[in-house]
C-alpha cells in the first residue's frame, strides 16, 4: 500500500503512471495491484507531473481515475486539478469543480483552507480560486463562510479581486445586514483594495436600506475624491433614497446633477422620483415630472405608481382614466395595478365593482395574490359580511395561496364585529397552528367580544385554551388580554390573569406593570397603583418614553391622572428616557 512505499519509489511510481498513461495504456493501470496503490495523494502528484507535459494530460486522468471502484478523490487533488485549469484558463472547468467540492464533497474550515493555500505557491491562481469561492458562498447566501474566506485571504496577503468584494457586500445589504456591510467594507478598504464603481453602488444601496442619507453622501464626496464617477445606479439609488426620505428638493437636485454631468435618466429614475411624491399624496408634481417624461418609456410600474397615488389621495377618476390611457398604449396592468384599484373600491364601499374588476383579472388569466384576497376578505369583514369573506378565503387556499397574518386578523376582527366569538376562536386558533402569533389588537377583539356577551371568564381562558392544543402561553399573550380589562376597567379580571401569568412561571414586564399600576390609580385605588410601581422599583424595570406614549395612546382622555402617575413614578426613580 502507498503508506509503506518510500518517498524515491513513490516518485519512481509516480512517474511510470505518468509514462503509462501518456502512452494511452489505461488497462495497464486497472490492474487491482496498481490501481491500490493510487491514493488520493500518488494522484495529486500524478496531477502535478502531467501538467507540466505539453500536452497536459493531468484532465484527463483526474476524471479516469475517478471512475476506479475503490478510489475517491479527496480535496487535495480536486484543489490542484482547480489551480491546474486556472492556469490553463479554463475557468468554466474550475468553478464547476469548486462548487461541487464545496457543496457536496467537503466541509470547508480554516484548517482546511490553511493547508489548501499552504500547498500552493502560485498567488495569482488563489486570488482567483478564491475569489471565485467567495462569490459561490456570496451567491448562496452562506455570508460566513464567504466572510471567513476573505479574511483567510488576508491572512495570507492575498487580495480578493473586486467581483467577490462586490458580491459579499450585496449578499450582506440584500440580508439587510448594514452594519455588517459597512464592516466589511472596512475591512475590504483595510486590505488595500480600491473600491470601484460597483462596490460604491452596492454601499449606496446599503445606505437606501437603512434610509442614512448622510453616509451617503459622504460615500458620493468619497468616490469624488477618488475620481470615480457616479453611474446611472449611483444617481438611482442616491434619487430613491431621498424620496423615500422625504428629500424632494435633494432627489431633484440630483436629477439636475445628472443632466450637467451627461447621465440621462431612464424610467426607473422618474418611477422613484414620481413615487416620492406620490407617497405624500403631492399628485400634481407627480404628474408634471410624469408630462415631461422624454427620454423614457413610461412602463406597467410607472402607470401603477401613478394609479396607487390617484387611488390614496381619493381621486379614483384619475386613477381609472390612467389605466385606460395605459391600455391604450399597449401597456396592460398587472396584479399590482389592480390591486390598487380594489383596494380603493372596497374602501367606498364599492364590492359590486371590486367584483367586476377581479372577473376582468379572471378573463385575462391574471391570477389574484395574497394582497387581492386579503384586501376583498378585509373589506367583507368590516361590513360583517362574513359568508363572502369565508368564500374568498376557500378560493385562496384553493389556488394555493397560504393564509397570513393579515387574513387571520381580519377574519378573527369581522367575526368578534358580529359577535361570533365561537368563530373567532376557532380562526384564533388556526392562525396558532399555523405558526403565527397573534397581536395585542386580535387579542383585544377577543376579550371585548366575551364581555360583549357578559362572559369575562371565557377571555380569561384563553391561555388555558391555547395551553390545551399544546402551544405554551407566554407573556405578550396574558399582556394583551391584562391590559384590555385595564382598559374597560375590570380590574378584578384583570388581576386575576396576572395571577395566572405568575403561576405559570412566566415573567412580567415594564410595560404590563406600568398598566395595571395606572390603571389602579385610575380606578380610584391608589394603594394598589403604589403596590405595583413599588414591585417596578425593586425589580428594575423603568418607564420608558415608548410605554409613557402607549398608556397616552389608550388612556389619552385622561392627562390629569396621567401627569400625577408620572410624577409617582419619578418618585420612585423609575422614569427613563430611553425610547425601547
Amino acid at each position: 500500500m502507498a503508506t509503506s512505499i518510500t518517498k524515491g519509489s513513490e516518485r519512481h511510481f509516480v512517474r511510470g503512471v505518468c509514462s503509462v498513461f501518456l502512452k494511452g495504456k489505461w488497462s495497464t493501470l486497472s490492474n487491482t495491484h496498481i490501481s491500490s496503490r493510487l491514493t488520493p495523494s500518488v494522484v495529486n502528484l500524478v496531477l502535478l507531473e502531467l501538467s507540466r507535459d505539453v500536452c497536459d494530460s493531468s484532465g484527463a486522468f483526474f476524471k479516469w481515475v475517478e471512475s476506479l471502484p475503490h478510489y475517491k478523490h479527496s480535496i487535495q487533488p480536486c484543489w490542484t486539478m482547480i489551480h491546474i485549469l486556472t492556469k490553463r484558463k479554463h475557468f468554466k472547468e474550475a468553478q464547476s469543480l469548486l462548487k461541487r467540492i464545496i457543496f457536496k464533497d467537503f466541509l470547508w474550515s480554516s484548517t482546511v483552507l490553511n493547508s489548501l493555500l499552504d500547498s500552493s505557491s502560485d498567488p495569482e491562481s488563489n486570488a482567483e480560486i478564491l475569489s471565485w469561492l467567495i462569490i459561490f458562498y456570496a451567491q448562496s447566501k452562506m455570508t460566513q463562510d464567504a466572510i471567513e474566506t476573505f479574511r483567510q485571504m488576508g491572512n495570507h496577503g492575498i487580495r480578493p479581486h473586486h467581483h467577490a468584494c462586490t458580491s459579499l457586500l450585496s449578499a450582506l445589504v440584500k440580508d439587510r445586514a448594514t452594519a455588517a456591510a459597512w464592516k466589511m467594507y472596512r475591512e475590504i478598504l483595510q486590505v488595500g483594495i480600491n473600491p470601484n464603481i460597483y462596490i460604491f453602488n452596492v454601499m449606496l444601496h446599503a445606505c437606501y436600506k437603512s434610509g442614512d442619507t448622510e453616509e451617503a453622501e459622504s460615500l458620493m464626496k468619497t468616490m469624488e475624491r477618488k475620481q470615480v464617477l457616479p453611474d446611472l445606479v449611483s444617481y438611482n439609488t442616491l434619487i430613491a433614497l431621498y424620496c423615500k426620505k422625504g428629500m424632494h428638493y435633494e432627489a431633484l437636485c440630483v436629477q439636475d446633477r445628472m443632466a450637467r454631468e451627461g447621465v440621462n435618466p431612464d424610467i426607473i429614475t422618474y418611477n422613484a422620483l414620481i413615487h416620492g411624491f406620490c407617497r405624500e399624496g403631492r399628485m400634481r408634481e407627480a404628474m408634471k415630472l410624469f408630462n415631461e417624461i422624454r427620454v423614457a418609456v413610461p412602463t406597467e410600474v410607472t402607470y401603477t405608481i401613478l394609479i396607487d397615488g390617484f387611488c390614496r389621495a381619493n381621486n379614483l377618476e384619475e386613477g381609472l382614466r390612467l389605466r385606460k390611457e395605459m391600455e391604450s398604449k399597449g401597456i396592460f396592468p398587472g396584479v399590482v395595478t389592480y390591486n390598487s384599484i380594489i383596494r380603493k373600491l372596497c374602501a367606498e364601499g364599492l364590492m359590486r365593482a371590486a367584483h367586476d374588476l377581479l372577473n376582468e383579472m379572471n378573463d385575462k388569466k391574471i391570477e389574484p395574490d395574497s394582497v387581492t384576497c386579503n384586501t376583498l376578505i378585509n373589506a367583507y369583514c368590516k361590513r360583517g359580511d362574513m359568508g363572502s369573506a369565508l368564500k374568498v378565503r376557500n378560493k385562496m387556499l384553493e389556488a394555493g395561496l397560504s393564509l397570513d397574518m393579515f387574513t387571520y386578523k381580519a377574519l378573527i376582527h369581522g367575526f368578534c364585529r358580529v359577535q361570533e366569538i365561537d368563530e373567532a376562536t376557532k380562526v384564533l386558533f388556526q392562525m396558532l397552528d399555523s405558526g403565527l402569533s397573534p397581536s395585542h389588537s386580535t387579542y383585544a377583539w377577543l376579550v371585548d367580544c366575551y364581555c360583549n356577551q357578559n362572559n369575562a371568564e371565557a377571555a380569561l381562558r384563553i391561555p388555558d385554551e391555547i395551553a390545551r392544543r399544546g402551544i405554551i402561553p407566554v407573556t405578550s399573550v396574558y399582556r394583551a388580554i391584562i391590559r384590555r380589562f385595564c382598559k374597560k376597567g375590570m380590574l378584578g379580571y384583570a388581576q386575576r390573569a396576572f395571577y395566572q401569568l405568575k403561576a405559570r412561571g412566566l415573567p412580567s414586564d415594564s410595560l404590563l406593570h406600568a398598566h395595571l399600576a395606572y390603571a389602579y390609580l385610575h380606578g380610584g385605588m391608589p394603594l394598589t397603583a403604589s403596590e405595583y410601581l413599588n414591585d417596578m422599583s425593586r425589580t428594575g424595570m423603568m418607564i420608558t418614553v415608548k410605554i409613557y406614549n402607549n398608556l397616552l395612546a389608550s388612556y389619552g382622555d385622561s392627562n390629569q391622572e396621567l401627569g400625577v402617575f408620572w410624577n409617582h413614578a419619578m418618585e420612585r426613580g423609575l422614569n427613563s428616557q430611553e425610547q425601547s
